[in-house]
Order: C-alpha cells, then sequence, then structure tokens
C-alpha cells in the first residue's frame, strides 16, 4: 500500500539499509551412502603416500578405495576391527 498525502506535502518514506550477517554454525556435508561408510584400517604410510599419488589403498577386510574423508566421522568397519582384535587383542579397555 502505497502512503496518500495532499498534494506538496512531503510523505516520510521509511529507511532502508543493508547489513552483513556472519553464521557462526558450520556443517558437514553428508553425501549418499554416508551411513553404509566405515573407517577402515589401513597402514599409514599407505595413506601419505595415496595422499601425495592419489593412488588407492587398501584395508585389512579388502575394500579399495582412495581415502578422502574425516575417518572420525564414521564407525569402526567391524571387519577390520575383528581382524586387529585377533591379532593384536581386544583394545575396549574391559578387562574381563
Amino acid at each position: 500500500m502505497v502512503p496518500m498525502s495532499e498534494p506538496n506535502i512531503p510523505v516520510e518514506q521509511p529507511q532502508g539499509g543493508t547489513s552483513t550477517i556472519e553464521r557462526t554454525d558450520t556443517q558437514e556435508l553428508v553425501e549418499p551412502g554416508d551411513a553404509e561408510r566405515f573407517s577402515h584400517y589401513v597402514r599409514k604410510e599407505k595413506i601419505l603416500e595415496s595422499a601425495m599419488t592419489g593412488d588407492p589403498v587398501i584395508a585389512l577386510c579388502g575394500k579399495v578405495w582412495v581415502p578422502g574423508r574425516d575417518p572420525n566421522r564414521f564407525p569402526v568397519c567391524p571387519a577390520c576391527k575383528e581382524i586387529i582384535d585377533g591379532r593384536f587383542g581386544n583394545d575396549d579397555g574391559d578387562d574381563s
């Protein structure tokens, strides 16, 4: 609605402006298939080599892929954990 006024009488218009709002929240993108993803055990030097060359790595369970996501976002692969536990013992902190 436009303000009405008598002729030659100025109408006060609201003053507009712009401002910048900074967002402080961060969000990690969830990609399709993330629910089926696991963190896998791979030799550290192979991870570093893959980061330099882009070559895929092979996990203890046999999965082959090029690492690129934060492994802390995913649960440990049950097959890799079983292999590690069988070789080095269970390290859950449960002394029973």
